[in-house]
């Protein structure tokens, strides 16, 4: 849910409370009747609801009653786990988990609360929500932490890597499908499950040239080569986690579903530059990726050389129809700092579109500032990185186990 918390403002809650909050009348009987027994535990068809809701609001990809489902029955599987083992959490845990949930959002605990009820989600729907996030958490840290250690090879790895202490390149392709409207997102979500099981670099190129919004299309998806560090900080540990070859999970962004497969990986005598800030203008065109739009685009890229000269194009235009700004790499939106990883100063993208599918946007790197002397991650930090990776991955495959021994009933 990290992802997805990044694009959750009280502005996407209340348009969605514009939506009605009301059961479809074929749902609306029987609400409190369980509909998944978990071995002994039920889940109701409220409960689902509820966290389709709520997803929705999180803007979750795919098919929010699925998703809905499936963390329902995960959810019942990490408490029964946790009870097993004498693990109790304690209320005022419960209430810091949803207060860091919440800061996600630019908000307080208090504030999100209100937000969710007024778009028809009951404060124990996310209370629950958290509560088996904090509990499972703190089951897999007593269970699996004894089992960790992190020796000076693999801090050495991750300060070269991460850290970017050295030079490190990747060469990538790209799938990016675009999600703009809920039927959309569901097929794109099945489609990016299915892309993402591709094991070779000519099937991903050509699943690329079939499906992909990216420029990038014509050619595969490939990328250039790319200094680690030009990534977006969240997206970093994911490639280097790959074998050449591999393909990433789908990683949800602003109206679209991104797959990355690694072809190559090399060291470089020259460290990459970390960087303090970058800065980069957005023109927003109305037409989403319409043949009009997208024409319109291509005109005004033969018009400009560098961001100054959008304010040209934008003249006489409401002032929201052209941002600029430098920003620190953390917080630029996941989505825009992938597309401008791919450009020098003065290039372009028009991959991305904004209200759902309805504005094209043009998108230039204006220049990147370097760090100055800046200090890196102790070890610690990396440390911490690293142990946190390995849990992530030990929690995984218990929580497969757990399903593979649960005894699992769906009426529906």
């Amino acid at each position: 849910m990290r992802r997805f918390l990044k694009t959750f403002t009280l502005p996407a809650v209340v348009a969605v409370a514009t939506l009605s909050a009301t059961p479809h009348a074929g749902q609306a009987q029987n609400l409190f009747e369980p509909v998944i027994k978990v071995d002994d535990q039920a889940i109701t068809r409220y409960e689902i609801e509820q966290r389709a809701r709520m997803l929705t609001l999180f803007r979750a990809p795919g098919d929010p009653r699925k998703l809905a489902r499936e963390q329902l029955i995960e959810d019942r599987l990490k408490l029964d786990a946790a009870n097993a083992a004498g693990l109790v959490i304690e209320e005022p845990d419960i209430q810091a988990g949803m207060e860091e949930f919440a800061s996600r959002a630019d908000m307080n605990a208090e504030e999100l609360i209100r937000a969710l009820e007024g778009a028809g989600v009951a404060e124990p729907t996310f209370r629950a929500f958290v509560r088996s996030g904090v509990t499972w958490r703190e089951l897999i840290r007593a269970r699996f932490i004894p089992r960790i250690s992190v020796s000076e090879a693999d801090l050495e790895r991750a300060r070269d890597a991460v850290s970017g202490q050295s030079g490190v390149r990747v060469l990538m392709s790209e799938i990016i499908l675009p999600v703009t409207t809920p039927a959309q997102a569901e097929a794109a979500q099945a489609r990016a499950a299915r892309l993402a099981e591709i094991d070779t670099i000519p099937a991903f190129s050509s699943a690329a040239r079939q499906y992909s919004a990216s420029g990038t299309r014509n050619r595969g998806g490939r990328l250039d080569w790319m200094p680690i560090t030009q990534l977006p900080a969240t997206l970093r540990p994911i490639v280097l986690g790959l074998a050449p070859g591999e393909v990433s999970d789908p990683l949800p962004s602003n109206n679209a579903i991104a797959l990355f497969q690694l072809r190559d990986i090399q060291e470089t005598d020259a460290p990459d530059p970390e960087y303090a800030a970058i800065e980069y203008a957005a023109y927003y065109i109305d037409g989403g990726r319409s043949d009009q739009a997208l024409a319109r685009a291509a005109r005004i890229k033969t018009e400009v050389d560098t961001c100054d000269d959008l304010y040209g194009v934008a003249q006489g235009q409401p002032p929201e129809v052209l941002d600029r700004g430098s920003k620190a790499p953390d917080e630029i939106p996941t989505d825009i700092a992938m597309e401008l990883a791919k450009l020098d100063p003065g290039e372009v993208s028009t991959t991305l579109t904004r209200s759902q599918g309805k504005t094209l946007v043009f998108l230039m790197l204006c220049g990147r500032t370097a760090e100055l002397d800046g200090e890196g991650p102790t070890d610690e930090d990396l440390t911490n990185f690293i142990r946190n990776q390995r849990l992530d991955s030990f929690g995984q495959g218990y929580l497969e186990q757990l399903r593979a021994e649960a005894r699992i009933i769906e009426k529906e």
